[in-house]
């Protein structure tokens, strides 16, 4: 049987000098093939029950223990010690298993190796060395020593106090301070150098489990006896992952120091002030990255003798127009949601220019497709076009499958071992486009009934390549985008995306993953009442993300904890695990 242990600081730091690999078991999840349904895990609300809007009074999650993943570690670094000091080539963070959708929730099961170790130690020096560097420090350092050539006790003592607040995202113990501060006297006594002194405590707090992990706690809650909540500086830091993919700053922290966040009205101050600022871009981005899988484009590559144009460039390009596109939409428009699936705005670079068919001219401009063109919604953007297709071909069901998975929160069952693909991979020549060869395909019972769920919605964005490109024939016969999507048809992508623009899964999916990323745990049975009371509330508010994200933050549910329920003697379940790893950390 597995399950987490969470290491103390000596023996974190102790397995860092032999390089033995730290004990945070992988968890790996069953995964489930079932049959997706027109209804998604989160369903909409009856029409009664959406004017009440009232939070379920005993709604609550999980709390967790989980890695930070490398965007989160360098922007907290960033917060700490200046907006340049991020070493991006030497942060390459172990990845992490996608779990309910999102990388985000697979953090709570990741496992630490040999070889993260070692990154973890490459990064924390590479840091220090560039905070000390002499063109930087003076900016940021709120003190300089009397002497640079030796020991300043009460200067190390100001910085290691704010560096370390903000890296382990709560105030340092006195004896941890003292513990720090001893390490960069002796080191700059040995040196002749206060500031090689104070790198080397510097590391030290990088490479802290404190800093590397987020181990939330809890305490009674006074409003509701004998249940438990998230302690303010774990609040504090939930909610700074959540809309910042960052730790806190000194503003939350101090919201946390002085008990306000744990208010009703001072966290809704708290969750204001955030989303306000501009670091919610760095957040959603992260988010988006996360729920669509552009993890995925980095190692994304197509057929040169088929798509010469499609560059290692345009891969960059592709995945950064479209989480242009929905900055623009959803913060800085501040529009519906759904209008993604049918909005022609967007921005156009000069690599993607050839690949659009479009000229263009300077970096990134603002651009609208026109009323008739086949380009509407960030459906026919490149990223999501190439993104799932092959590298010699498109594939309606790579696209299908994605709408469902992605967008629906719909699972699809995986093809079954015994599948011949040799009917599409090495199609019969009478069989002229890949409806043809996919209407042949679905004949064999074993495969018609997934195919059934993903095909009819990917044949409507036939219309594009593999690369994305346009392109109204396949191999001189005329392409049919017709389709349709639990019972609603349509004629091409247009339909497809008016559509999806219309299901309430595309809505409930997107509760469902907001909610799960903000709190870091699967979604169960026991949340489906509050993910119908968001799920109302964002219809009512009119599918705006920041409405959406302040309904999260500010819920009941976001800061309440459920106790982990009784374990089955043969086996733990992850949550299981995770909440005894917490209790051992506090």
């Amino acid at each position: 049987m597995m399950q987490f242990s969470f290491v103390s600081e000596k023996t974190f730091a102790r397995r860092l000098r032999c390089g033995a690999a730290i004990g945070v078991a992988a968890l790996a999840l069953a995964s489930c093939s079932a049959p997706a349904s027109k209804d998604t895990a989160a369903a909409k609300p009856a029409a009664g029950k959406v004017a009440a809007l009232k939070e379920p009074e005993d709604a609550s999650t999980m709390r967790h223990l989980h890695l930070l993943t490398s965007t989160q570690y360098l922007n907290t670094v960033s917060y700490a010690l200046g907006p340049d000091v991020r070493p991006e080539a030497e942060a390459r963070f172990a990845p992490t298993v996608r779990t309910d959708g999102l990388l985000q929730v697979g953090t709570t099961k990741a496992g630490v190796t040999d070889t993260q170790v070692e990154v973890f130690q490459k990064v924390a020096v590479a840091v220090a060395n560039t905070a000390m560097d002499p063109g930087r420090r003076k900016f940021l350092l709120p003190c300089a020593p009397k002497d640079e050539k030796a020991a300043d006790a009460a200067c190390a003592t100001q910085i290691i106090t704010r560096v370390g607040r903000l890296m382990f995202r709560r105030p340092l113990p006195g004896d941890k301070v003292a513990e720090l501060v001893g390490q960069a006297n002796a080191s700059a006594d040995r040196l002749k150098d206060f500031y090689a002194g104070l790198s080397v405590a510097i590391e030290a707090i990088l490479v802290s489990p404190k800093t590397l992990f987020v181990a939330e706690a809890t305490e009674p809650d006074p409003a509701h006896p004998g249940r438990q909540r998230l302690d303010a500086y774990s609040l504090a830091s939930r909610l700074s992952f959540f809309l910042w993919n960052a730790g806190p700053d000194e503003a939350v922290l101090k919201a946390a120091e002085t008990g306000e966040i744990q208010t009703p009205k001072g966290r809704a101050k708290v969750v204001e002030m955030m989303l306000a600022s501009p670091r919610l871009e760095a957040g959603m981005r992260a988010f988006f990255d996360d729920m669509l899988g552009f993890d995925e484009l980095s190692t994304l590559a197509k057929d040169a003798t088929v798509y010469p144009a499609f560059t290692g460039a345009t891969v960059e390009d592709a995945h950064e127009q479209t989480l242009r596109t929905m900055v623009d939409h959803l913060l800085v428009k501040d529009r519906d949601y759904r209008d993604l699936f049918t909005s022609r705005e967007t921005f156009l670079s000069p690599v993607l220019g050839a690949l659009y068919q479009l000229p263009t001219s300077g970096n990134w401009t603002a651009h609208t497709f026109p009323d008739g063109s086949p380009r509407t919604g960030f459906l026919t953007q490149i990223s999501f076009l190439a993104g799932h297709s092959h590298p010699g071909r498109s594939s309606p069901t790579l696209r299908g499958k994605a709408l469902r998975e992605i967008l629906m929160c719909q699972p699809v069952p995986r093809p079954p071992a015994n599948v011949d693909f040799s009917i599409v991979e090495n199609p019969n020549p009478n069989l002229h486009t890949a409806r043809d060869r996919l209407e042949l395909h679905r004949k064999n019972p074993v495969c018609a009934g997934c195919h059934k769920i993903t095909d009819p919605m990917g044949l409507a964005l036939e219309n594009f390549d593999g690369a994305g490109q346009y392109r109204d024939n396949e191999k001189g016969w005329k392409i049919d985008t017709a389709g349709s999507l639990d019972g609603r048809e349509f004629k091409d992508v247009a339909g497809l995306g008016q559509v999806m623009h219309d299901h309430p899964a595309v809505t409930s999916c997107m509760v469902k993953r907001v909610f799960a990323y903000g709190t870091g745990g699967s979604t169960d049975n026991q949340d489906q009442e509050e993910l119908a009371y968001y799920g109302a509330r964002f219809e009512q508010q009119g599918y705006r993300l920041k409405e959406l994200l302040r309904t999260v933050a500010t819920s009941n549910a976001f800061s309440a904890i459920r106790e982990t329920p009784p374990a089955a003697p043969a086996a733990k379940t992850a949550d299981a695990a995770t909440s005894e790893s917490t209790t051992n950390a506090k």
